[in-house]
């Protein structure tokens, strides 16, 4: 069975805390106030989070279970 789930690219992402206020399943936190971070046992890879991010640090990665 293939999910999606988040991936964020430390690089881009400014920690502002959109993906983390509008995720469902509380998956997302800001590590140390420098990036957000996944909990891929929680994402369930609803997109919600790719929506908000406005440096586009968030992508979905196909990922088998």
């Amino acid at each position: 069975i293939q999910m999606k789930k988040a991936i964020i690219d430390d690089k881009k992402c400014v920690a502002c805390g959109a993906c983390t206020d509008k995720c469902p399943k509380d998956a997302i936190s800001i590590f140390r106030g420098i990036t957000a971070v996944v909990d891929e046992d929680k994402c369930v890879g609803c997109t919600l989070c790719t929506r908000v991010c406005p440096a586009n640090a968030i992508t979905m990665l196909e990922k088998n279970i």
